[in-house]
């Protein structure tokens, strides 16, 4: 590794988690004496690789190939989803490659092997870019097997966090000045931890921070990441219409097809109907929701018929 000031470049590609986990390699990076930099300029390239599709996988490749031409002498390391499915092909695309799990990654960074100097540190808790809009992962994994999603081969078994450290981190945020807090997990609506739900956390969550904020302010709000429709409970619907604003009235509702036919196709546990009845209760109960979604096209075995139920429903 080169002489001088130690410099770090994350590359994220994927979803909101990975954001949150590339957010935490800086923070660690940064309690060792780090400083971002371009990819051309420093001494250690982390890239936080995503497997959700043929071509995200295909831009994480890339992304890898042009870390190693971007600079000539820095070590590359390589984690994420897309390495628990095939490490050995990420390794072989260099030799300063090195394929870390991402179960792994926060003690690798935490003991620095890489690096010949002691930690300089505790991090700040605010990333560098000067965001205040922050996430926290709350979840990981998922218990779901849809039939054409690989993510829950990735990432494992549905695991929860503490209650407890997810409240403290929220915390720490809002006292440093953080207006927005995002939730996130693989599958956020599965939380359960220590007897509490996602409807549970999030009542904690307002409660500890209400008063975290100056004589002229607001207190941070929350925001939820993506909630599949079945873990979408009454008292967390409630919650939302109760919060006054403090949880944002946004839900990321994924639908995939509008078809039930091609719903049980897809393993999806809960039919077209089952899906418009909860969107009708929610702007029933949260008139100033708003609602976005995911849906699949081209499905195999999808028919005409079955994407016209689809837009019908969309």
């Amino acid at each position: 590794m080169r002489r001088g000031a130690f410099r770090f470049a994350v590359v994220n590609l994927g979803c909101k988690v990975n954001r949150v986990e590339a957010d935490g390699f800086e923070r660690l990076l940064a309690g060792r004496g780090g400083a971002p930099s371009p990819q051309a300029e420093a001494d250690l390239i982390v890239v936080n690789t995503c497997t959700v599709t043929g071509e995200a996988e295909k831009k994480t490749r890339k992304a890898v190939r042009h870390a190693l031409a971007a600079n000539e002498e820095a070590p590359v390391i390589v984690t994420g989803c897309a390495t628990e499915i095939d490490a050995a092909a990420y390794e072989a695309l260099g030799n300063r490659v090195t394929v870390v799990p991402k179960a792994g990654m926060a003690l690798y960074l935490e003991e620095g092997a890489f690096l010949s100097r002691p930690p300089a540190g505790a991090a700040s808790v605010l990333p560098a870019d000067g965001r205040t809009r922050i996430g926290i992962k709350v979840q990981d994994g998922c218990d779901n097997a849809c039939t054409y999603c690989i993510v829950h081969v990735a990432r494992g078994r549905a695991t929860s966090r503490n209650g407890d450290e997810a409240v403290a981190e929220a915390v720490a945020l809002a006292r440093a000045g953080v207006r927005e807090i995002v939730l996130t997990g693989i599958n956020l609506g599965s939380y359960d931890a220590d007897g509490l739900d996602l409807a549970d956390l999030c009542r904690r969550l307002l409660d500890e921070t209400a008063d975290l904020h100056g004589p002229d302010e607001k207190p941070c709000r929350f925001r939820i990441g993506s909630v599949e429709p079945m873990d979408v409970s009454m008292d967390f619907i409630g919650l939302l219409a109760e919060a006054d604003g403090r949880l944002c009235r946004h839900l990321h509702l994924p639908l995939q097809s509008g078809s039930s036919k091609v719903l049980r196709e897809m393993g999806r546990p809960y039919d077209a109907e089952e899906y418009r009845q909860l969107v009708d209760y929610l702007r029933a109960m949260v008139p100033e929701i708003a609602l976005t979604t995911d849906i699949i096209v081209g499905f195999p075995g999808e028919t005409d018929e079955d994407f016209a139920d689809t837009c019908d429903l969309a």
